[in-house]
């Protein structure tokens, strides 16, 4: 089909300057005096638009890259993390969302902890850790990116062993329990949630036990036949 022909039947040609970024909403634990919260890795931006305002970690999608290296490429870069789980979230393309056509190919990524502690980002002073329940504002659209992202997350905690990936390799059911907690923002009745969780055929009980204050607890490990979350056929 030729320009001309193209435009008179209504559809817009390819312009030069849409440009395709990659960014990654990446979650993690922290551990607070009552329980646990959400928190996410954001980066300071240092030109504009929005200069001084934080923005996910991402970047531009390099030539010959494919999306999932490119996720992965720039959540090292600025956070210098490796996650434990990364999935493709959505696509974000609204025409007014930067100065510039920018589509924008969003992952999301659970990192432990423990590893979310010992990342070196290229720039440490303008990467900071925030709990998802106060958020600074955000540039662009990221504010909306980040609650679609959590929307995810809880959706996906209720039918796979997603906590997994903000968890060791061993733990007790009420780690497990303060992890669903965390991302649901609401508490959970213990009983309850041992009876479902002993059912689900997705624990093993190990030989062990955590020591504290408190009486022994078991710890468990997850059953590795059983998929950390369904990602889709495109992932068999």
């Amino acid at each position: 089909m030729t320009q001309t022909a193209s435009r008179a039947n209504g559809a817009s040609t390819p312009t030069d300057d849409m440009r395709v970024a990659v960014s990654t909403v990446i979650f993690s634990l922290r551990a607070g005096d009552a329980a646990p919260s959400v928190v996410i890795p954001l980066v300071r931006r240092t030109r504009d638009p929005h200069e001084g305002l934080w923005a996910l970690p991402g970047g531009w999608l390099r030539d010959a890259e494919n999306l999932e290296a490119a996720a992965s490429r720039t959540l090292a870069e600025t956070t210098g993390l490796a996650p434990s789980y990364l999935e493709q979230l959505y696509a974000f393309g609204d025409v007014d969302r930067s100065p510039t056509r920018v589509v924008s190919i969003v992952y999301w990524a659970l990192v432990r902890e423990d590893a979310s502690h010992a990342g070196e980002p290229e720039d440490p002073e303008n990467v900071a850790w925030f709990d998802t329940a106060a958020l600074p504002p955000l540039a662009f659209d990221h504010a909306q990116i980040v609650d679609y992202a959590l929307w995810r997350l809880r959706n996906k905690v209720g039918y796979s062993r997603i906590a997994h990936g903000l968890l060791a390799d061993e733990f007790t059911l009420a780690e497990l329990r303060e992890v669903y907690e965390a991302i649901l923002g609401r508490r959970l009745d213990p009983a309850n949630f041992r009876r479902q969780v002993e059912s689900s055929g997705t624990l093993i009980p190990t030989a062990g036990f955590r020591t504290g204050s408190h009486r022994p607890a078991r710890l468990y490990r997850y059953n590795q036949d059983v998929e950390l979350a369904d990602r889709g056929p495109l992932h068999q």
